[in-house]
């Protein structure tokens, strides 16, 4: 059976479809573009090490103000809540009692070394005995001892300022009776400039410090290693710097923390006793520190940071860090990354560890000491 043209012509140009499809198919596809990563490359520079602890000021120095006599309070002669001057005269007890036993005193003295002068003269005469006469010496000096004792308690009915502070206010008014030994204080006083803070590093930090300046891997800041600056509680910082002055000999058993005391000048009375603040204490100087952009710096799903890096056959490379504290806008790196690593922070969602990428510098982040940010130094 013959086929119609027009049938013969469709066979052929099915035919001809088939193998030109074929061929297209048999094509080689085209090979995949390498991806581009932008890198930061590190370089070790010199880090001083800072560690931010929490804190509470306590006042320099703190009297209570108690009555060394019996007596009713005449007045009372300062501003509660004022400054006050060491020597200042704070309180007036009714002084007439005292002052009667004053001039008793007196009197008993008047006559015991007018007996004791004249019995002087009298033995060296044997007009009296040698024991009426040291008789009438003890006398004197009895009578000396009252007159002393009755003169500072007529000086104690004025109460003064034992130290110079801000004092509080007053626990007793005009017309109350106080009495010598009383366990309630009058006032107190407490000063403020300057100031102790008080801060708790744990004992594990302290022993790590110590073994970092031992091994070398710190440096002693010099000077520099007793000052401290401060962040107040509305987060702004303390324009003054303190000096650490000591560290608690004991480690406290149930926190496991180690108590430092810094002291600051406080002239303005900015800081007040029990307000909470943060204290930066400048430890030591890592002189070849290692500082990796937050932006190449992730963590797995067990926690642990990683970086992806560019090794020297430009294939990318996973990298576990120990990093536990952050300079500004970068990580402070202990291990894990060294100098001239190039840490990716561009095109991480694009890579793998193993590819092959090409290399440019990053334009998110830049190497540690020439963003304004590294020059803190500042610990978290």
């Amino acid at each position: 059976m013959q086929l119609k043209p027009a049938v013969t012509a469709l066979v052929t140009a099915v035919a001809l479809a088939s193998l030109l499809s074929g061929c297209k198919k048999e094509e080689a596809a085209p090979p995949a573009q390498t991806p581009q990563v932008g890198v930061v490359t590190l370089q070790p520079q010199a880090f001083t090490l800072t560690s931010e602890l929490p804190g509470r000021t306590t006042a320099y120095r703190i009297a209570e103000v108690r009555p060394q006599v019996n007596g009713i309070i005449l007045k009372r002669l300062f501003k509660e809540g004022g400054d006050v001057k060491e020597g200042q005269q704070l309180y007036q007890i009714d002084p007439s009692v005292y002052e009667a036993a004053l001039k008793s005193a007196q009197a008993s003295l008047t006559q015991t070394k007018s007996i004791s002068d004249r019995y002087k003269l009298l033995v060296n005469e044997q007009a009296v005995s040698r024991q009426e006469y040291d008789t009438a010496v003890a006398n004197r000096l009895q009578s000396e001892a009252d007159l002393q004792s009755a003169q500072i308690n007529v000086r104690y009915t004025k109460v003064f300022a034992p130290i110079s502070g801000r004092i509080g206010r007053s626990s007793v008014t005009e017309g109350a009776l106080v009495s010598n030994g009383q366990t309630n204080a009058m006032a107190v006083i407490q000063q403020l400039d300057p100031i102790y803070v008080d801060v708790t590093q744990s004992s594990a930090e302290m022993l790590k410090l110590r073994r970092d300046l031992e091994n070398g891997q710190l440096e002693k800041s010099g000077d520099n290693a007793a000052k401290v600056k401060l962040t107040l509680e509305d987060g702004s910082s303390y324009g003054l710097e303190g000096k650490l002055e000591f560290s608690e000999v004991s480690v406290d058993e149930t926190t496991g923390s180690v108590t430092l005391r810094a002291v600051f000048p406080n002239p303005d009375h900015t800081l007040l006793p029990g307000m909470f603040v943060h204290a930066q204490l400048q430890a030591g100087v890592n002189s070849k520190a290692i500082l990796a952009p937050q932006q190449g710096v992730t963590r797995d799903l067990r926690g642990i940071p990683t970086a992806l890096i560019v090794n020297q056959d430009n294939k990318v490379e996973q990298r576990e860090l120990v990093a536990n504290r952050t300079a500004g806008a970068y990580w402070l790196v202990e291990k894990g990354l060294n100098a001239g690593d190039r840490v990716i922070t561009e095109g991480l969602q694009f890579i793998k560890p193993g590819i092959e990428v090409k290399v440019t510098d990053a334009k998110n982040a830049t190497a540690a000491g020439t963003a304004p940010a590294a020059a803190n130094g500042k610990g978290e």
